[in-house]
């Protein structure tokens, strides 16, 4: 049996632009726009608002511009008003081939805040409709507030759409404006509406304000609906709108009598991507983006999922481009330690291998954050032994920082036994280490990898007068990891966190 096919819509650029400080410019919204069409395979993009502003009005001119040369224009939508053509001249001067034109979906909306009776308001949407038909503008409605309409005023949600029934409407699409629905009103309301109307393709909108927008958006797919919007890490106004990574994962492992054509593969690519255009981080526990969210930190998962993978679920981290890891600390036990292990290319015998699972755990009832990459030294101090020895030592250096004078460093550094000096400026004393360190390799001929994070706290269950913690992401060509630093120094943390670095490249 052939699969229903469920269109996606992307609303990351518009409505989850919504988000609080989120403002994206011109070359972000085209880059964003370029993944979510050819890397992950969504159907149509929501990139703006008409008339928002200058600057929002050269974002959609610049998209436009390329989905035209492309072959992506009808799949390029903005959000328009009921504004006697206002909206319909902005659209025409910046190449907009699609509006979702934003209506009162409820009576409550409607009579409050336009003040007017249905009749004025479907008059007025007829003429902004036939407006857009006659400039080779598509129509797409949206009923605002419609949960609500759904609840309170549903005789007057059936009025509008027996009106727009008769109407060159392509979708009319459905927002749970305010996130009020449960998944029970969801799947009753939108099976309904299929029901009386099997020829109208339908979107569903979900808001996430109770946390129930995913669970919504699958209750929508079992009703019937046509489309689905969502967005990039569940961006959106106040809790946001339902999550790409999760409503495609789920509506792919509960719902196989439909399809959607999202490229799985490709998500965690574009969520990095927003998470540094919009600067808001994505939480460590959010579901299939999330830093932690693929880690086993308890001993028992480890053992577990070497004995046949006992605590796999069908949501494989390889679907997303991802990788399962194992947590360090102090719910680690044997399994755990040699997971890591194993990564590094590294086994111990099975009683120095019980000293440094106990290492681990005191590190971790000391809220210690271990990593894969501390494994070694560990293992050195534990064992004192060469199993990890250091190749590369910082033995020296001298960091000035004068008002008026760029900052400066000078350096010392042992590398496999031989001795280099340099000296360099930078913006700041550790631009400077390592403009001076990147000077030292460029002798030997390589180079060091990228730093694409620096972050710095106070140590875990300490105070203000206590050591500061340093941890450092770096990037090679062949993989990304962390390595950290703890001194009462913040640039000295972060020099003991770069040696570290040194020596596992």
């Amino acid at each position: 049996m052939e699969k229903r096919k469920i269109e996606i819509m992307d609303t990351t650029l518009r409505d989850g632009e919504q988000t609080s400080g989120v403002s994206f410019s011109i070359s972000e919204k085209l880059t964003i726009t370029q993944l979510l069409l050819e890397e992950l395979h969504v159907d149509r993009v929501e990139i703006a608002s008409a008339r928002v502003s200058d600057g929002e009005f050269q974002s959609v001119k610049a998209v436009l511009s390329w989905a035209e040369a492309n072959g992506y224009a009808d799949r390029i939508e903005v959000l328009s008003f009921v504004d006697n053509g206002v909206s319909i001249d902005w659209m025409l001067e910046a190449g907009v081939k699609v509006q979702n034109l934003l209506t009162k979906g409820s009576l409550n909306h409607l009579t409050h805040q336009l003040k007017k009776i249905p009749e004025q308001h479907f008059a007025e949407i007829k003429h902004v409709v036939d407006l857009a038909a006659s400039h080779g503008i598509a129509t797409n409605v949206y009923l605002e507030d419609w949960s609500n309409g759904m609840r309170n005023s549903p005789e007057y949600v059936i009025q509008f759409l027996d009106f727009l029934s008769t109407q060159p409407v392509k979708r009319i699409l459905l927002p749970d404006t305010l996130g009020v629905l449960t998944p029970g009103e969801t799947y009753k309301f939108i099976a309904d509406l299929q029901a009386k109307y099997p020829t109208i393709h339908f979107d569903f909108h979900a808001h996430n304000d109770y946390d129930l927008g995913t669970a919504n958006v699958l209750e929508a797919v079992k009703a019937g609906i046509s489309g689905l919007h969502l967005t990039v890490n569940g961006m959106g106004e106040r809790a946001g709108n339902a999550a790409m990574a999760s409503a495609v994962a789920v509506i792919k492992d509960f719902a196989p009598e439909v399809e959607v054509q999202i490229k799985e593969s490709s998500i965690y690519k574009v969520s990095k991507l927003v998470e540094t255009f919009s600067g808001v981080r994505i939480p460590s526990n959010k579901p299939i983006v999330g830093d932690h969210v693929f880690t086993q930190t308890a001993g028992i998962h480890a053992d577990g999922d070497n004995k046949n993978n006992l605590y796999f679920n069908d949501l494989l981290p390889e679907r997303f481009g991802r990788k399962r890891s194992y947590a360090l600390g102090k719910t680690s036990g044997k399994a755990n330690i040699e997971k890591n292990l194993q990564e590094l290319g590294l086994k111990l015998n099975d009683a120095d291998l019980k000293k440094v699972t106990q290492r681990v755990i005191e590190l971790g009832d000391k809220k210690e954050t271990v990593t894969k990459e501390d494994l070694p030294y560990i293992i050195s101090d534990v064992l004192d032994s060469s199993l990890y020895e250091e190749h590369v030592t910082v033995e020296s250096y001298v960091l000035m920082n004068s008002m008026g004078l760029r900052p400066s460093a000078t350096i010392s550094v042992l590398i496999e036994g031989e001795k280099f000096e340099e000296n360099a400026q930078g913006d700041g004393q550790f631009d400077a280490f390592m403009n001076a360190l990147t000077k030292v390799y460029a002798k030997k001929g390589r180079s060091l990898p990228k730093l694409i994070d620096y972050a710095v706290r106070i140590a875990p269950g300490s105070n203000s007068d206590a050591l500061c913690e340093t941890i450092i992401t770096w990037e090679t060509d062949q993989k990304m990891f962390i390595t950290r630093g703890l001194d009462s120094d913040q640039t000295v943390c972060a020099i003991k966190a770069t040696q570290k670095m040194l020596n596992i490249i």
